[in-house]
């Protein structure tokens, strides 16, 4: 099984900070505080930079509600 980690957890490791990260992608920090908090929905040139910017493969990148992926965590 690939380990899949949030956005936030993937801006946590390549230690960013949340104004930082948003700077490298070029959106408000606001915007990139959405996103972790849902990253369903990601533009694509958003999700093209993820591995440029976090150096975390996008496969390994959970996108859904935070909460998902912490429910899905509790229940495997």
């Amino acid at each position: 099984m690939e380990m899949k980690i949030t956005l936030k957890a993937a801006r946590v490791n390549a230690g960013l900070k949340l104004v930082d990260a948003a700077n490298k992608f070029g959106v408000n920090k606001d915007t990139l505080s959405k996103y972790e908090k849902d990253s369903s929905n990601v533009p694509r040139s958003f999700f093209a930079k993820i591995e440029e910017v976090y150096g975390w493969p996008v496969e390994n990148i959970f996108f859904g509600p935070q909460s998902d992926f912490f429910r899905k965590l509790k229940t495997a």
